[in-house]
């Protein structure tokens, strides 16, 4: 072990793609906006969650049978036909058709049953509060069948969520011996009721032959592993063993949770080696999951130690999900209490750990001095921290000396690369455009496959049209459209090497192959928007042959789209029936059991969230979809989709407060998209509220202006309060701009003093040149977004008021 441990074998050995991710140190990428309006909230639409939750995610994982099924007719597991019709446009548009069946034909009527439950249960699973539960419960009282069921499936879940064991598993009970289309749910539920109130043996009979009982349900591959937690519960791991061993091949035996609970089942059976090695698979190719951590203490308890490589492999996988300060004192740990290393990984652990306090920013001049002086790739790493203090500290000479050393000593480290991309970015932040495109165009030279690659190029070449350089610009555009074709930075390209044939060239024509190019393959994008505009100036021209780069543009993958959803899929009725009881968190995964979900299971998710007001979460469901909205003209995809993507909430408000401040109320909702996805509960990390994303000072100052001396915080939660100090604040914003609506929304993101700084440069040839130039890159993406989504809002609702 010694011998393959050693220096070279130790090395850095993080992994490649996390580390590039999460390492650039660039305030460019991640600048912290100084402003009183922050980026849109993170994890803003408020979630229920207890254990019952995390088996939803998981077994839609496991049974999910998606299948393209174009113009084919088949059967799924339980024998029901369907049919897809494609109906042929400039798009492909789907329908799947499924033919009606008795069990489609029972979750229809329960679901038309228990309609009028559904906002009773919303409130409920939202609030628990006790006079939502009284109205449930006398909802579930007055009510019989299967929407009595729902009801109790409702009560159920909402008793599991207040840890109330014992009254679920009783709610569940009912809702079993009432209902048969939710049985399964009824079932599995109510055994996790028991499990977890400590009644493991009423969930025997809930759980044996599940799937026989239950064929083709959700819970399928996880009634097993719950049933040997039951068993685990009530110290009989041979039951557990037998319930799980015939399993291990199956889909399910993958899971996590599945090789826990076998980990468990060895251990209190008395084989060890069997569970060290589940419990050592799961610490190391789990890292980020809840069982790696009970993992190692069960390893612990076993007095089984992990070895170097397997702690350094988890340390790793910390760092690289940007877990700093675990990853840091798992280094530490391994450096000071492993005997068997040698004092070359010692030394190389005590770099890395530095790495860590370097991104938790604890780490000192005095730190890097004292660090140890090695001969691999960890001497890279010490001159790759001495060149990011220099950085901080504003020491550009000491920074270009160690690059340069770096240069030299270790041209292939992949630590060089870090310090070409970072150097780059501080150079550029410095507004010293010469030195930056030199950094960035050695990173492409020396890391051509770099993540950060297709970025520096795009950088050097903008930087280049900056100054003026337009041969070199031109030259690295095309460049980036032929050399990286699916890079984020293609529209960009094209868009501004159109412009130096306009500008520059005078090459009218093949500017105007340039922004059709952009047009087809990007038709909503910011800069497609931009491009229209330019062939309007331009007008009809005589276009030559497309120059050769424009080869390399890839048109867009037509989307097999579907205008409607299937009806009688048991599947989407078994949803909406889920909505009803505000079991919200396995509508998703009961969707993707059907076998054609793939063409309407992000619409389905959408509509049925929308049905009860969840706009946020309608549209977060449309973002996963995958689908290529900002490619696609709103004319080819069914409207639907766009209402859904591009929602209007609190219409009437908003456009009434818009018109009072003379404001365009697509930019508004355009605005309200990008900072809170129109959750009138996002509270950011910045600690900014509503839909607007006020913060408590502004808002406040805002209601004195008009009259309120007494709004308090939670107020800004109110949409109403908010629209209308909300629009205010823009209005002020874009008046202290003179009306320019690129500037204010720059300083409503990153705040007045860089957005005057960006200004007072004063070099610009014209508002598109100067977005482009905004430093942050979160600014200048929301900029381009907030712009981008405005004229979308107006193609999809133009004409409607």
């Amino acid at each position: 072990m010694m011998d393959s441990m050693s220096g070279r074998w130790w090395g850095v050995r993080f992994v490649a793609i996390g580390l590039l991710a999460v390492l650039a140190n660039t305030s460019v990428v991640s600048a912290q906006t100084s402003g009183k309006h922050k980026k849109k909230a993170s994890g803003s639409v408020a979630t229920h969650r207890s254990k019952t939750t995390s088996h939803a995610s998981q077994a839609g994982r496991g049974t999910s049978r998606k299948a393209s099924a174009k113009g084919a007719r088949g059967k799924n597991a339980r024998g029901r036909n369907r049919e897809v019709v494609v109906s042929k446009g400039h798009h492909a548009r789907m329908r799947v058709e499924v033919a009606p069946t008795a069990e489609s034909r029972r979750l229809t009527l329960a679901f038309t049953a228990s309609a009028q439950l559904r906002p009773m249960a919303q409130q409920l699973i939202a609030t628990r509060s006790a006079a939502a539960y009284n109205g449930v419960l006398g909802y579930a009282s007055s009510h019989s069948g299967e929407a009595g069921a729902a009801a109790d499936l409702s009560v159920g879940h909402a008793y599991m969520l207040d840890h109330r064991y014992a009254e679920a598993e009783s709610a569940f009970r009912q809702a079993g011996q009432r209902g048969q289309s939710l049985d399964d749910y009824a079932d599995y539920l109510g055994a996790q009721a028991a499990v977890q109130g400590n009644r493991a043996s009423d969930a025997y009979a809930l759980l044996d032959h599940f799937a026989e009982r239950h064929p083709g349900s959700l819970f399928v591959p996880t009634a097993p592993i719950l049933l040997a937690n039951a068993y685990l519960g009530n110290n009989d791991p041979a039951s557990a063993l037998r319930v799980l061993l015939p399993l291990q091949s199956e889909p399910a035996g993958s899971h996590v949770d599945f090789r826990f609970t076998l980990a468990k089942a060895y251990q209190a059976s008395g084989n060890t080696q069997q569970a060290a090695a589940l419990y050592r698979g799961l610490y190391t190719r789990d890292p980020l999951s809840n069982e790696a951590a009970e993992a190692k203490t069960q390893l612990a308890a076993m007095n089984v130690p992990l070895t170097a490589a397997e702690r350094k492999q988890h340390a790793d996988a910390m760092f690289n999900a940007k877990h700093y300060d675990i990853a840091q004192e798992e280094y530490r740990a391994l450096q000071k209490n492993d005997s068997e290393l040698s004092s070359a990984d010692r030394d190389a652990l005590e770099i890395y750990a530095a790495v860590c306090d370097l991104r938790l920013k604890k780490l000192s001049r005095g730190d890097v001095d004292h660090l140890p002086v090695t001969g691999d790739d960890s001497a890279a790493l010490k001159m790759y921290l001495q060149s990011e203090l220099a950085r901080n500290e504003g020491r550009t000479d000491e920074h270009d000396r160690l690059v340069q050393q770096m240069l030299s000593q270790y041209p292939q480290s992949r630590w060089l690369e870090e310090a070409l991309y970072s150097g780059g970015n501080m150079y550029l932040l410095k507004r010293d455009s010469a030195h930056a495109i030199a950094e960035y165009t050695l990173l492409g030279q020396h890391f051509p496959r770099s993540t950060y690659a297709p970025n520096a190029h795009w950088r050097a070449a903008w930087l280049s049209y900056r100054l003026r350089h337009y041969g070199d610009a031109a030259r690295l555009m095309d460049e980036q459209i032929t050399n990286y074709p699916a890079g984020t930075e293609i529209p960009g390209a094209l868009y501004w090497r159109g412009r130096m044939y306009e500008d520059v060239e005078g090459n009218f024509g093949q500017a105007i192959n340039y922004y059709k190019t952009l047009d087809a393959s990007y038709v909503n994008s910011y800069y497609a928007m931009l491009a229209r505009q330019r062939i309007a100036v331009l007008g009809n021209r005589t276009t030559p042959e497309p120059a050769a780069a424009l080869a390399s543009v890839r048109p867009v993958n037509d989307p097999e789209l579907t205008d409607s959803l299937p009806e009688n899929d048991p599947h989407l009725i078994k949803a909406r029936l889920l909505a009803n009881a505000a079991l919200n968190e396995y509508i998703r995964p009961e969707i993707q059991l059907s076998e054609t979900s793939s063409q309407w299971g992000a619409l389905a998710e959408a509509e049925i969230y929308e049905s009860f007001g969840e706009n946020t979460r309608a549209l977060q469901a449309m973002k996963r979809s995958g689908l290529p909205f900002f490619s696609l003209p709103v004319a080819e995809v069914p409207m639907v989709y766009w209402q859904l993507v591009f929602p209007r909430p609190y219409w009437q408000e908003l456009s009434s407060n818009a018109q009072i401040n003379g404001l365009d109320p697509y930019l508004v909702a355009s605005l309200i998209r990008q900072e809170s996805e129109f959750n009138p509960g996002a509270v950011s990390k910045a600690n900014a509220y509503g839909l607007m994303q006020l913060l408590p000072s502004v808002g406040k100052s805002l209601a004195k202006q008009t009259g309120n001396r007494h709004l308090t915080t939670s107020d800004l939660l109110n949409p109403s309060i908010n629209l209308r100090l909300g629009t205010i604040d823009l209005k002020k914003s874009i008046d202290r701009y003179s009306g320019q609506i690129e500037y204010a929304l720059a300083a409503y993101n990153a705040g007045d003093l860089p957005v005057r700084q960006w200004i007072a440069t004063n070099d610009y040839k014209d508002i598109p040149e100067w977005v482009e130039s905004i430093p942050y890159t979160e600014t200048r993406e929301y900029v381009q977004g907030i712009l981008r989504n405005r004229e979308l809002y107006r193609a999809v609702y133009s004409g409607k008021p």
